[in-house]
């Protein structure tokens, strides 16, 4: 049985840094915006899937089609607050709340 050192153990922050540089470089800031996306995507397929709904049925709820649903889902395709709310109230029932962090 290994054990793990713990003092070569490092946080996502730490490992982030040396991989993309600290924040306020532009190798950061372009992971930074791709992880964004990322997660908003993956958040939208969460929804969807904990409601048991097809890409087809939210799409049609939002009056939009499968293939512009799984192109946001996955992060090819940047995607309009208003299209965004849509999702969220149409497609969802629920409301869109955004926050600005400075």
């Amino acid at each position: 049985m290994s054990t793990v050192n713990t003092k070569d153990l490092k946080s996502l922050d730490q490992f982030v840094d040396e991989q993309y540089g600290k924040r306020g470089t532009e190798k950061r800031e372009t992971f930074e915006k791709g992880y964004e996306r990322f997660k908003l995507g993956f958040i939208l397929q969460q929804a969807r899937l904990e409601r048991g709904m097809t890409q087809e049925k939210l799409a049609e709820k939002v009056g939009t089609n499968k293939g512009y649903i799984s192109r946001v889902e996955n992060n090819m395709k940047d995607v309009r607050i208003s299209t965004l709310q849509k999702i969220i109230e149409k497609g969802f029932g629920g409301h869109l709340e955004l926050t600005i962090k400075m």
